[in-house]
């Protein structure tokens, strides 16, 4: 709910500052497992397992004016959700 919420501030940013956006393009949901084990000598078979899941949106911003940049520079945006910029 954070990511979506972040997502729509994101687009209503550089639609603000004059840009064109596509997406948000959702991308494949990336899962990392692993196994602890409960003991170290016994019960090889009673681990607890842990899961990380990592969700990721896509967002293209067409010809961004230098204001579009610095909006979303300087967004605040809940723990957790990362913003990545890259300029191509």
């Amino acid at each position: 709910k954070a990511l979506d919420k972040s997502t729509i501030k994101i687009v209503n940013t550089a639609e603000k500052s004059g840009a064109s956006v596509v997406g948000p393009i959702p991308l494949p949901v990336k899962k990392k497992v692993w196994c602890v084990l409960k003991s170290p000598h016994v019960n090889k078979r009673g681990g607890e397992h842990y899961e990380l899941r990592i969700h990721k949106r896509l967002i293209e911003i067409i010809d961004p004016p230098s204001v579009a940049i610095d909006a979303l520079m300087g967004l605040d945006l809940p723990s957790g959700v990362d913003i990545e910029l890259k300029i191509i």
